[in-house]
């Protein structure tokens, strides 16, 4: 899909007739292309053998010829990284995600409403069953034990802080969002459960103070979109009390680091689904010690990734009737079609992301840190 198309041209030149072939530039045959694509009227096999190909491509694009340049862009990156702010384009990411109303996303995502990647394990075989599974297994590679103090970074809607206000009574759990919505929607939760250990609290991680100390710091997909991970740690260091951990979801590729970045407006990812974001190398964080050390570092198969999008795209597909109203009222009746058809395209290039080489080129990582003595 990304390398550029080819159209052809009649001139009258003296001394040709003939006709040539002129590239389109890369922005203009990209946007032809999810023109098409809007129109919701190409058929899924070739959306995905598309996306394979511009995987493919973009694992050419961000690759050096030798470990040597790849490991100098490395440094660099964590360089670049330690002079940018903590996160950026906040309000565009939050936005790009949450502008569609929770509706949408309870009838997509699985029971528990995780936004990230679930666990297929043995016999987990539904979306309900393998949020419960990765639920579970984040609790446990975090070391929590009840009467933890808890602050979740990034809690989405809630999944892990309600799984651990559920499981953890004595534990009291501090919850950051970014968005209003989420927190009305744990609150809600809560008081429907009867939960009573629970605090949310709605901040954009760029100004976010926290006067307390707890036992864990947890966070699930939501490192993707800060940039200044030395600073981001030294607070998160600072809040941890002397036994204290941190505990960090986030995808990952298994070598390459690059920023998302709509630099010619080709990038259809960036632009309308992750504006601000980074793709972490597995190994990035190794480069943030100064604060925290990495006591455990673990893998998840991409391939629980990919089976987690297609169940979202599944419950999409099967509850079309439901979504096509809120998508009308969320982007209006001209563009309903089209957004349908690119919340069907996000789902799928997630699926294929994820999936590509058995998922062992993109990932998911997990960190465990304790504070330096």
């Amino acid at each position: 899909m990304s390398t550029p198309d080819l159209v052809e041209q009649n001139t009258d030149t003296a001394g040709s007739s003939a006709s040539q072939l002129t590239p389109l530039r890369k922005p203009q045959s990209e946007a032809l292309i999810y023109e098409i694509l809007a129109t919701n009227m190409v058929p899924d096999f070739l959306i995905r053998a598309g996306i394979r190909h511009m995987l493919k491509t973009k694992l050419k694009e961000e690759s050096y010829p030798s470990y040597e340049l790849h490991q100098a862009h490395l440094l660099n990156m964590v360089k670049e990284l330690s002079a940018a702010p903590i996160a950026i384009e906040t309000a565009a990411a939050n936005e790009q995600h949450y502008q569609v109303p929770t509706e949408f996303f309870k009838l997509c995502l699985g029971k528990r409403l995780k936004y990230s990647c679930a666990y297929y394990g043995q016999g987990n075989v539904t979306l309900d069953q393998s949020e419960e599974a990765m639920l579970k297994l984040t609790v446990q590679r975090a070391e929590i034990v009840d009467g933890d103090r808890i602050l979740e970074l990034g809690c989405g809607w809630g999944s892990l802080t309600l799984f651990m206000a559920e499981h953890f009574h004595h534990s009291k759990i501090t919850a950051v969002s970014n968005s209003n919505t989420q927190r009305q929607y744990i609150e809600s939760e809560c008081v429907k459960r009867q939960l009573t250990n629970v605090e949310v609290i709605t901040c954009d991680m760029n100004d976010f103070q926290f006067y307390e100390q707890v036992d864990r710091v947890v966070s699930v997909e939501m490192f993707e979109h800060m940039k200044n991970y030395r600073l981001l740690l030294h607070r998160i260091s600072g809040w941890l009390s002397d036994r204290g951990k941190l505990f960090v979801h986030i995808f990952s590729h298994k070598q390459l680091c690059y920023h998302y970045e709509d630099k010619d407006g080709s990038d259809w990812m960036t632009r309308n689904f992750f504006s601000g974001g980074i793709m972490p190398s597995n190994d990035l964080f190794l480069y943030f010690q100064q604060d925290l050390k990495i006591e455990q570092h673990y893998t998840v198969n991409g391939q629980h990734y990919e089976k987690t999008a297609n169940h979202w795209l599944a419950n999409m597909d099967r509850h079309k009737a439901a979504i096509m109203p809120i998508l009308v009222t969320t982007y209006g009746a001209d563009q309903a079609t089209r957004w349908w058809a690119f919340w069907r395209l996000f789902f799928m290039s997630c699926a294929e992301l994820w999936g590509y080489k058995g998922g062992e080129e993109w990932m998911v990582s997990h960190y465990l840190f304790s504070k330096q003595r």
